[in-house]
């Protein structure tokens, strides 16, 4: 992050930012902790409106919290609100994976296939007998996880990635020429991949100094949301400040060490050759995301793939930074499996 930005978002962090009315802005909608297998779970809850509203578990990644949704769970849970029909309304259900958002941190290190068991046995407690998930970032693998166990209730995911990296088989026919390019543009060494390597190797290197300066949390997360979203005209992202600061926070109360953990299991995100997953998949891709979207093709030897659309405007936070577009993909993918 250029020094004269932090220098201005350390003034307004210091000298307008309000964490006291963002809390009652947060607390509008109902939040609770439950204990799914020992472990404690920050949930929202939206109930949504009409009688037969469609639960829908909304999975963010790093450095994203619950927050990255804040601006859309009243649409998605009272469409009738903003000009949509009632009957497509959802129940949103925003878990936050152990460490993130308000959910302490594991005893140990999790990976995201045990994330996604764990999720599995949330829908259980929760008894969701017919439901939808979302997932982008970690949340994408962890939404992976779940649709391989495949729990009764489960209609369909819609995802911002691959939910890991599809391996090639290389005895079988091998990469058609559009994957092939894409392998090549998306292995290609990426300075915006970096902090992959440190967080995955050596986080407690990055932990110390995280935990102990708010200034180096918010620069390390906010260069995140600038690179890997949409820029706005002034070259940072399209998000308010303080919506960027309220993701900040929520690290800072809750601890920013914990989350890095996941990074250690990178290894364990190769989809393997022959991995078939039968709940039915959507795909959103966004031309401003950190990793070129992957072809259609490629994900249909993994997924039973209804739909797939590249954006040319939104990145990694589409919830974020092209709200309206998030809304209306997951209203009109999901509208099928109510």
């Amino acid at each position: 992050m250029p020094l004269e930005a932090a220098a201005k978002l350390l003034d307004h962090w210091r000298e307008r930012f309000d964490w006291r009315a963002r809390e009652l802005h947060l607390n509008r909608f109902a939040q609770r902790m439950v204990n799914v297998d020992g472990q404690d779970i920050h949930l929202v809850v939206e109930p949504g409106s009409g009688p037969d509203p469609l639960p829908l578990l909304l999975l963010n990644g790093w450095p994203s919290s619950f927050v990255e949704f804040d601006g859309v769970i009243d649409r998605l849970a009272h469409p009738e609100r903003h000009g949509g029909a009632v009957e497509d309304a959802f129940t949103v259900i925003i878990p936050s994976m152990p460490g993130y958002g308000f959910s302490p941190a594991p005893a140990r290190p999790m990976s995201a296939a045990q994330i996604g068991a764990l999720w599995a046995a949330l829908c259980r407690q929760l008894q969701l007998e017919h439901f939808v998930v979302f997932g982008s970032d970690w949340g994408s693998l962890a939404a992976r996880r779940l649709a391989e166990l495949e729990p009764a209730g489960l209609q369909a995911l819609l995802l911002t990635t691959a939910g890991g990296f599809i391996a090639f088989d290389p005895a079988g026919s091998g990469p058609t020429d559009e994957e092939a390019q894409w392998l090549q543009r998306a292995t290609v060494p990426n300075p915006e991949s970096a902090y992959q390597a440190i967080q995955g190797h050596k986080p407690d290197a990055m932990a110390f100094g995280l935990t102990d300066s708010p200034l180096a949390l918010a620069t390390w997360i906010i260069e995140k949301f600038r690179s890997w979203s949409t820029p706005a005209a002034d070259g940072g992202p399209p998000f308010p400040i303080d919506d960027l600061l309220a993701n900040v926070m929520v690290y800072w109360i809750n601890g920013p060490s914990a989350p890095l953990w996941l990074y250690g299991f990178l290894h364990e995100s190769i989809i393997p050759p022959g991995t078939r997953i039968t709940v039915p998949a959507g795909f959103t891709l966004f031309a401003d995301d950190l990793i070129p979207p992957i072809p259609r093709s490629a994900l249909e030897r993994v997924y039973d793939v209804r739909h797939y659309a590249v954006h040319p405007h939104g990145g990694h936070f589409p919830a974020q930074d092209a709200a309206g577009l998030f809304v209306a993909e997951l209203t009109e993918f999901f509208r099928e499996f109510r």
